[in-house]
């Protein structure tokens, strides 16, 4: 079974969230049959390992990451890697991947265009 985890940096304002857990239900609604949870890097819960944990749990043996960042800056070049490690060694009978940050895909990016060019 597979699984997908939208990772975000996570905020102290709770309202800050509210777009990730919209994405949650478009994926749920989209692809019924992949398990999908959101893990924070700090300040919201889940955590990473516990994401993980849920989808171990749940039977996943393969979990991609998809880190909802804009760029790959310090906290993806030096934080998660670290994360991503040690949940490797937590949880050695799943096979966990990562996606670059959302914000380095092209069709993202153009997303983004298009959607200034609607507001104009």
């Amino acid at each position: 079974m597979q699984g997908i985890i939208l990772f975000g940096h996570g905020a102290r304002d709770a309202r800050w969230r509210e777009p990730f857990d919209r994405l949650v239900s478009l994926w749920r609604a989209q692809h019924p049959n992949v398990l999908v949870e959101l893990a924070f890097l700090e300040l919201m819960e889940p955590s990473l390992e516990e994401a993980i944990a849920f989808h171990a749990s749940a039977g996943a043996s393969e979990v991609l990451i998809v880190p909802v960042f804009f760029g790959q800056g310090g906290h993806l070049r030096n934080d998660f890697p670290v994360l991503l490690s040690a949940c490797r060694e937590k949880f050695p009978v799943i096979t966990l991947s990562a996606t670059p940050a959302v914000g380095e895909d092209e069709a993202v990016l153009q997303a983004i265009i298009d959607f200034g060019a609607r507001a104009l």
